[in-house]
């Protein structure tokens, strides 16, 4: 747990995603830092008591240190929330369900949308979510602070509770900052999570807004806890260093990581700084897709050597390669190795028996025999 609460400090937060192609992305960043971790540390950290971890909104849905709730609070109030707007159109729409609502989950909670459910017709005509009016609601008052997520059920719903019934009191007895406090302590945890980053970087890693993200850039620079650098092909414009990063004279490691891995969620930062283009393919209709639906980048060292498309399929017990690609200027047999090694390491944290790589992709031969 030592471990896990040292990278939970450093990178302030875990993202979540609903797709569980080989597993869930928040559990991923421990396993690309610590290797093959046991999962039940995260899942106590985050949903027993003391909780070290709670779920609100970071760069996205995040399992976030808890120790930041009192920076996000200004989030949760008119003027700063940029919660979308159908929900805060659905919740001003059906402002008499919001007390009802409210005082269900304080009677009953945790409790999940599908047990707070009022019969009514469902809006099927668009893609995507189509929430019920109650889920609507609920996922305001989320947004708002008014209750907060206790764990995920066996579906991956959020069962919602009272912020009182879940978050440390002696988080919740913190004062709270002002809006621009706020965000220069966002500001701060994303400089020592990224090392270096430009400002658009610092913006994005808990999607902060522009002005106030420039003022505590400031701050910081004037704090002397942010070192204006010059990165090599970005001049003209400024980096910062984070005045705590170590600079060693060489890396040596390895590690997959998740498409929502922490490191790679500014993918501007990711090709200026390591010469490698990546976007996720999810949403791209599979005869558009180049790499595959569900990508793992690989970091070997101090690059990113390679990208494979994974698939856990537990039936079988396999997990399984769909594709796996090398980047340019790489040697396929000395990438195919620790890559191996790594997939080997991967298969066995997740439960799984064995490996298999099918015959796709300009490193699959290479990776078969490896």
């Amino acid at each position: 747990m030592r471990d896990v609460q040292a990278v939970t400090s450093r990178l302030a937060q875990f993202q979540i995603d609903s797709i569980n192609v080989a597993t869930r992305a928040h559990f991923m960043p421990l396993f690309s830092r610590l290797g093959p971790y046991d999962p039940g540390l995260l899942e106590r950290a985050a949903y027993r008591p003391p909780r070290r971890l709670f779920e609100y909104w970071g760069h996205a849905a995040s399992l976030i240190d808890v120790s930041l709730q009192p920076l996000l609070r200004f989030r949760m109030e008119p003027g700063f929330r940029d919660i979308w707007a159908g929900v805060e159109r659905v919740a001003q729409q059906n402002a008499d369900l919001i007390p009802f609502v409210r005082d269900e989950v304080a009677a009953r909670g945790p409790i999940s949308a599908r047990d707070l459910e009022i019969v009514e017709e469902r809006d099927r005509t668009n893609w995507g979510w189509n929430w019920s009016r109650v889920k609507t609601v609920l996922e305001w008052l989320f947004y708002v602070g008014e209750v907060t997520s206790a764990r995920r059920n066996s579906q991956f719903e959020r069962v919602y509770d009272l912020p009182e019934r879940v978050i440390p009191a002696s988080v919740l007895s913190t004062p709270t900052p002002t809006p621009q406090e706020s965000v220069t302590g966002l500001v701060r945890h994303a400089a020592r999570a990224l090392g270096i980053a430009s400002e658009s970087c610092l913006r994005d890693y808990f999607r902060t807004r522009l002005v106030m993200t420039r003022q505590a850039i400031a701050t910081l620079v004037e704090s002397g806890e942010l070192i204006q650098v010059t990165v090599q092909g970005s001049e003209g414009r400024p980096w910062y260093l984070w005045h705590e990063a170590r600079v060693p004279r060489r890396i040596v490691g390895r590690a997959l990581l998740s498409p929502f891995d922490s490191m790679i969620f500014e993918r501007a930062r990711l090709e200026r700084l390591f010469d490698f283009a990546y976007r996720i393919e999810i949403y791209v209709p599979e005869p558009k897709r180049i790499y595959g639906y569900y990508v793992y980048p690989f970091l070997l060292d101090e690059k990113f050597v390679a990208r494979v498309d994974l698939k856990a399929d537990r039936t079988h017990g396999v997990l399984r390669v769909n594709a796996a690609w090398i980047e340019l200027g790489y040697d396929s047999c000395d990438v195919a190795t620790e890559l191996a090694s790594e997939l080997k390491i991967m298969a066995e944290w997740l439960g799984l028996e064995a490996l298999e790589i099918l015959p796709r992709g300009d490193l699959a031969r290479a990776l078969a025999a490896a």
